[in-house]
Formats: structure tokens, C-alpha cells, sequence
């Protein structure tokens, strides 16, 4: 498979979504895979058609949510020339350009009701209509779908058609967000680094420190292995020296002091969404430290933990500038510095 199509990781989670897929693949049934953003569908789809008796045949792609509802039927069926205002000339459909190979659906529980109604029939006959037509017309393709939606409580809820669910279902491949993927983040964190190392023509790849290895680990990953390659890949072009380990990581590529008035008003009238409108994850810190309060059987201990905890994040918003971290710390050089041999970060 191509660069850009392989698979990485080691967690047992991920590699029983992998195996699941590899055994559903040869099989000429619809599957649907469902994830978080980020976490790999449409890979995942690629590895259905290149392990299936279709491998030689064409893999179509159609993002749902991409088009207008107006259009989604006439993009998945075609149409003839006159159907509708603008169509001068007759144009075949993703299922038509599909023929003999796989149809992969991204965001499919966007679907409108009519092009639900048309999906169901071609799955379940083998047979589409061109809009503007009267003559159906066979076709030999393979459904791969994929959502992040609960579509079985939209059926439900009657929106999203149970019996197209049903035929759609014959098996499902639900991918593990990244937080879960025990090990994988050092994996992929390596993996992404050494490429854009690569990229950047470096002589070697020096990993990361120990620091942001921590933080890397530490991070909720709301966008999954997408947001972690666009962090790695960050990182790595933004570092100077790469005869030593990568020693600093943004998380949040818009954090700026500034920024526009406009992120800054409606980030100080509701501090807990950010721009992007998602409510970010609870900070490592706050979480770990307050379920260690009701558990707490030395308090000094506890605090030393907190204390080395504010200095390895100060130290890394800092840039490890130590005068720097110093300032932001309201403590003197030489207070940090004694802090810092204490809790054996001098190193950093």
C-alpha cells in the first residue's frame, strides 16, 4: 500500500479493528466503519478494497457532508442532460464510475432522506437511475461506509432509514480513539518525526525529550492521530537543532498573546470552549491531581509530585529558558535553579 495508507501501531485495540477489517474484506458485503475524526476511516475503507477480490478494480471516494443537498443525488447516480436547470450535458455517477470496484461514503448520517431512499435500492438491487431518466441501469459495486454519527439512535429517531442501516451493517469496524491505543502515541509520534526529519533532509532523527514525551502522552487527543501527526509534524519543522532530542511541542497552534480581539472576547466570556468551538479535555494536571487528592497517604510526597509538575509545564511554555521560567514563576534565578536540582530537572 502507499506511504500515506499505512497503518501504525501496536495497541491491541487498534490491531483487532485492523483484523476485523482484514477478515470482512474478501467478503462481497457492505461494511460500515465507525471512529472520531482523525482516527483512520478511510484507510481503513482503502484496506477493504485492496484485500477484496476487487483490488484491481477503481475505489471511488464521496464525502456526503461535502455536497449540497441538492446535488448529493445527482453526485451518487448521475443524471441526464435537461434533468435540471444547469445540466447541459448527461454525466455519469460515483456508483456508475464504481462499477466492478468499492464505493467508500464518508459521513454518511448526512445523507438526505431522498438519497437514502435511492442508496437503498441500489444495495439492495444492484440498480441506480440517472436523475432525468426512466431506465435503471445495473451496477456491480461494494459499500463502504463510515460516520462518527450514532446512527442507530437516528434511526430511532427517524432520521436515518433502519432498513438501510440493516443492509448496511453486515458488518461494523469501530476504530479506537487514540487515547485508548495503549503504547501507540510514542509509536506514531516516532513515526511522524522521522518522515518529516526526512522531509526536512536531517541527517538523523533525534526523538524527543523527555518532557515532551510526557506531554505527548498526557494529551486527551480530541482529533486523534490526525491532530498528533500535525503536532509531531509542528514540532519537528520548528526545531532548530537537530543534532539534539526535539524539545518542545504546541498543542494549540492559535495560542497567541495576539491574537485577535475577536478570539480573545469570546475566549474570556466562555474560557472552556476554544475557538474551534470544542470543549477542550480536562488539563493532565487538574484531572490527575484531583483524583490523587481522595487518595492521598503522604502529603508531602503529593506536593513534591504537584510542585515538579508546574515546573516541567512552566519550563516548556517557557521554551526552557530558565530566566524566563523564573519570571513566570515569580521566584528568583537561583529559587528555581535550587527547585530544579531538587526535582532533578536541571538537565532540561
Amino acid at each position: 500500500m502507499e506511504r500515506e495508507s499505512q497503518f501504525v501501531g501496536e495497541s491491541g485495540a487498534f490491531l483487532d479493528a485492523v483484523e476485523k477489517a482484514s477478515r470482512a474484506a474478501p467478503l462481497n458485503r457492505p461494511v460500515l466503519v465507525v471512529g472520531e475524526r482523525g482516527t483512520g476511516k478511510e484507510l481503513i475503507a482503502e484496506r477493504l478494497h485492496r484485500l477484496s477480490l476487487r483490488w484491481d478494480g477503481p475505489f471511488i471516494t464521496l464525502n456526503c457532508a461535502a455536497m449540497p443537498e441538492t446535488l448529493i443525488e445527482a453526485e451518487l447516480f448521475g443524471h441526464e442532460a435537461g434533468a435540471f436547470t444547469g445540466a447541459t450535458k448527461a454525466r455519469v455517477g460515483r456508483f456508475e464510475e464504481a462499477d466492478g470496484g468499492t464505493l467508500f461514503l464518508d459521513e454518511l448520517g448526512t445523507l438526505s432522506t431522498g438519497a437514502q431512499e435511492r442508496l437503498l435500492r441500489a444495495v439492495e438491487y444492484g440498480e441506480i437511475t440517472r436523475i432525468g431518466s426512466s431506465r435503471p441501469q445495473r451496477v456491480d459495486v461494494r459499500i463502504v461506509a463510515a460516520t462518527n454519527a450514532d446512527l442507530p439512535k437516528m434511526a430511532q429517531e427517524n432520521r436515518f432509514r433502519a432498513d438501510l442501516l440493516d443492509r448496511l451493517s453486515f458488518e461494523v469496524v469501530t476504530l479506537p480513539p487514540l487515547r485508548v491505543r495503549e503504547g501507540d502515541i510514542p509509536v506514531l509520534a516516532n513515526y511522524f518525526g522521522r518522515r518529516m526529519a526526512a522531509e526536512l533532509e536531517w541527517p538523523s532523527w533525534p526523538g524527543f525529550g523527555r518532557l515532551p514525551s510526557e506531554a505527548l502522552n498526557r494529551h486527551d487527543w480530541p482529533g486523534n492521530v490526525r491532530e498528533l501527526r500535525n503536532v509531531v509534524e509542528r514540532a519537528v519543522y520548528q526545531w532548530n537543532d537537530h543534532s539534539r532530542a526535539v524539545d518542545h511541542v504546541v498543542f494549540d497552534p492559535f495560542e497567541s498573546p495576539w491574537k485577535p480581539r475577536e478570539m480573545q472576547i469570546k475566549s474570556e466570556a466562555d474560557p472552556t470552549v476554544p475557538p474551534s468551538g470544542e470543549p477542550p479535555p480536562a488539563p493532565a494536571e487538574t484531572v490527575s491531581t484531583e483524583a490523587a487528592f481522595d487518595s492521598v497517604d503522604d502529603m508531602k510526597a503529593a506536593v513534591e509530585a504537584y510542585e515538579k509538575r508546574i515546573l516541567e509545564a512552566a519550563l516548556a511554555k517557557s521554551r526552557y529558558n530558565q530566566r524566563h521560567t523564573a519570571k513566570a514563576l515569580n521566584l528568583t534565578y537561583d529559587q528555581l535553579r535550587h527547585a530544579l536540582k531538587r526535582h532533578d530537572l536541571l538537565g532540561t
